[in-house]
């Protein structure tokens, strides 16, 4: 029996080693089941991750594509190659049509003809109607620009008498009544070469300077003059042309305007001039409806400060006397046209009005023989030349 027992034993054990030895790669199997089981677990999680993370772009393409420039992105991208391909064959045909465009109007717009109503716009009279009931303000505004604009068409400007000092000036400005600044130009040289000062003038034979005068017209009253006020200038002022307006007033011959241009050009102190040109450009701007020569300077002064008196004087005055002419100005031809309320009275055609302008602004000499050195134009000829 125990024979018997012992193989048994022996039986049991190689049946439990067999069944070990089959368990192990069960369990082994097992293992690497559950190995891909956390495998697969993980591509689970990742797989819903990944579409996860694909649909949130996905949704915000979606408002991506109300925007035209998102929209014409996102199709470029997605979009097959061919359809890029149709795009770029598109490109070039909308560039093609749009340089043709460009070029059609280019060509339209070659008949710069449409520059001839350029010419027609230079009138501009209408930008300028002056209403009726116009504020000082508002006059003040225009007339300084108008200023403004003389001032750079005439920076030159100056007295258009020729003279080394106050007497010489005095005696000019006295002379140029009823006649041109040319003609006194031409005439003063034997004037002042004879009788330099007034002491000299005082004792100069009165019909000695009268034929020495007659070149000026109204020779004999202007001979009178010129001997009275040198006699009160020796007696009253030592000799010296005084300074001050009410002490010029009083010399023979002398009146406001002669006294202004004195004061303005030969001691520096600021005053409106108001002759015939300044008067009648005046007028024309609608700066003022005054005739009287006082009355009109007292207007204009109230328009402009002090410091602009003496310079706007020369500028109207070289205005008058170049272009806005009494009787036929040449408004074709006139740099301040567009601001003027009385552009038409005169030539309006441009190249009739070149014609009518004079000294340098047609080409011709000035009227002093001594023009300041900024002088644009030809100075005048003297009297032998004349």
């Amino acid at each position: 029996m125990a024979e018997a027992a012992g193989p048994a034993k022996e039986a049991g054990k190689q049946v439990a080693r067999t069944a070990a030895k089959r368990a192990a790669p069960a369990r082994k199997t097992t293992a690497a089941a559950a190995k891909k089981a956390v495998v697969a677990k993980k591509a689970v999680a990742t797989k819903k991750t990944v579409p996860a993370t694909k649909t949130v772009p996905a949704k915000k393409a979606a408002p991506a594509r109300t925007a035209a420039p998102a929209k014409k992105a996102a199709l470029a991208e997605k979009a097959a190659p061919v359809e890029k391909a149709a795009v770029a064959k598109k490109a070039p045909a909308a560039k093609k049509p749009a340089s043709a465009k460009k070029t059609a109007p280019a060509k339209k717009s070659a008949p710069a003809k449409k520059a001839a109503p350029a010419k027609k716009s230079g009138p501009a009279p209408e930008a300028v109607r002056i209403p009726k009931s116009e504020s000082h303000a508002a006059l003040v505004r225009r007339a300084r620009r108008i200023n403004s604009e003389l001032a750079e068409v005439y920076p030159y400007a100056h007295p258009e008498l020729d003279f080394e000092n106050p007497f010489e000036l005095l005696v000019a400005t006295v002379l140029s009544a009823q006649t041109t600044d040319l003609r006194v130009n031409q005439t003063t040289p034997a004037l002042f070469a004879k009788f330099p000062t007034p002491e000299d003038m005082a004792a100069a034979d009165p019909e000695e300077l009268e034929q020495i005068l007659r070149p000026t017209g109204f020779f004999r009253a202007k001979a009178k003059s010129v001997l009275g006020l040198s006699t009160a200038i020796r007696d009253n002022f030592g000799g010296e042309v005084p300074g001050r307006l009410e002490d010029l007033v009083s010399l023979p011959g002398v009146g406001r305007k002669t006294a202004n241009v004195v004061l303005g050009n030969a001691f520096g102190v600021p005053g409106i001039t108001v002759d015939t040109h300044f008067g009648r450009l005046v007028r024309r701007w609608k700066w003022t409806e005054q005739q009287d020569p006082e009355k009109v300077e007292a207007e204009i002064c109230a328009l402009f400060p002090k410091s602009d008196w003496t310079m706007l004087s020369h500028r109207v005055v070289f205005h008058g006397r170049r272009i806005c002419h009494a009787r036929k100005p040449a408004c074709g031809a006139c740099p301040i046209a567009p601001l003027c309320p009385s552009y038409g009275e005169g030539e309006t055609d441009p190249e009739k009005a070149r014609k009518l302008l004079k000294y340098e602004k047609g080409g011709r000499p000035g009227q002093r023989l001594k023009p300041p050195a900024d002088y644009p134009g030809q100075p005048a000829p003297p009297m032998a030349a004349g």
